[in-house]
C-alpha cells in the first residue's frame, strides 16, 4: 500500500478514499487536508458517481496532528487555508459522500466525518470535540454541523465537556445515519455508496446542495430553489430513462446525466 497520506481507488463508479496515516490514527496535517480536499475533487471530476471515505487502520480521524502545528503562528489562517476548504469541497461536490466511521473521529475529524452526506458508524467508534481540554475552540464547521443536526444543547455538551460520544447516541442524536457492527462497516457503507453511484447522480447534487440551502434559508427561498432544481431534473437524461421504464414497466438503467 501507498504511504501517501490519502489514498483513492476506484471501485465501479465509486471513488473510495482513506485517509491514511495509520501510525497516528489518521491525523490531518496541511499537505494532508490539501491532497484530500484534491482528491474529492478529482474523484468527481474523472466521473465518479459516488464516494466513500474512511480511515486505514483504527481509527476514522483524530483531529488536526498536534506535532505538525507547534511553531504555526496563525491557527485562525491554517484553517482558513487547509481545513477550512476540505469542508467546502466535501459540501459543494456534485456526488453524494458516503462516511465509514471506523474508529474515533475527534475534532476535525468529526467535522469531516459528519460532513458526509450517509454516515456510518462502526459499533466500536465515538464522536469527540477535546478543543476545550486544551483551550482551544471547536472548528472545521463543528459547531454548525453539530449544532444543526443535535441542537444547542447537546453541541454545548460536547464542545464544554470534551467527552465522547458514543455510536449509539450519535444517532439517537441525529448527528448519523446507520450504527453497525464494526465488521460489517465496509460493507454496509461500500452497498450504499454502490447504491448511490447507480442512481440518477444529476438529481442526488441537487438534492445536496438544496438541502445545504434549506439549513440556512426562508421557506420561500427553499420553495424557489426547489423550483429550479426540479427544472434541471426534469431534463436530464436519467429522468426520461426513467419515466421511459417506468412505462415500459423495467427497471431503469440511470448513466449519471
Amino acid at each position: 500500500m501507498s504511504d501517501a497520506p490519502v489514498l483513492l481507488a476506484m471501485e465501479g463508479d465509486v471513488a473510495v478514499v482513506h485517509l491514511n496515516r495509520p501510525d497516528r490514527l489518521n491525523a490531518l496535517t496541511p499537505d494532508m487536508l490539501d491532497l484530500l480536499a484534491a482528491t474529492l475533487r478529482r474523484a468527481a471530476e474523472d466521473g465518479a458517481r459516488a464516494v466513500l471515505l474512511t480511515g486505514e487502520g483504527r481509527a476514522f480521524c483524530a483531529g488536526a496532528d498536534l506535532t505538525a502545528s507547534v511553531g504555526m503562528r496563525d491557527s485562525g489562517e491554517a484553517l482558513r487555508r487547509h481545513y477550512n476548504p476540505v469542508i467546502a469541497t466535501m459540501a459543494e461536490l456534485p456526488i453524494p459522500i458516503v462516511a465509514a466511521v471506523n474508529g474515533a473521529a475527534a475534532g476535525a475529524g468529526a467535522s469531516i466525518a459528519l460532513a458526509a452526506d450517509i454516515v456510518v458508524m462502526a459499533q466500536s467508534a465515538y464522536l469527540l470535540l477535546a478543543f476545550a481540554n486544551i483551550g482551544l475552540v471547536p472548528d472545521a464547521g463543528a459547531t454548525w454541523l453539530i449544532g444543526k443536526a443535535a441542537g444547542r444543547a447537546r453541541l454545548l455538551e460536547m464542545a464544554l465537556l470534551g467527552e465522547r460520544m458514543l455510536a449509539e447516541e450519535a444517532l439517537a442524536n441525529g448527528l448519523v445515519t446507520r450504527v453497525v457492527e464494526d465488521g460489517a462497516l465496509l460493507q454496509v457503507s461500500q452497498g450504499l455508496a454502490t447504491k448511490l453511484a447507480g442512481m440518477p447522480t444529476v438529481a442526488l447534487g441537487l438534492i445536496r446542495k438544496q438541502v445545504g440551502a434549506a439549513l440556512s434559508g426562508t421557506l420561500a427561498e427553499t420553495m424557489e430553489i426547489e423550483a429550479d432544481h426540479q427544472s434541471i431534473a426534469a431534463r436530464t437524461e436519467d429522468c426520461r430513462e426513467a419515466i421511459a421504464a417506468f412505462l415500459e414497466k423495467r427497471e431503469p438503467r440511470f448513466h449519471g446525466r
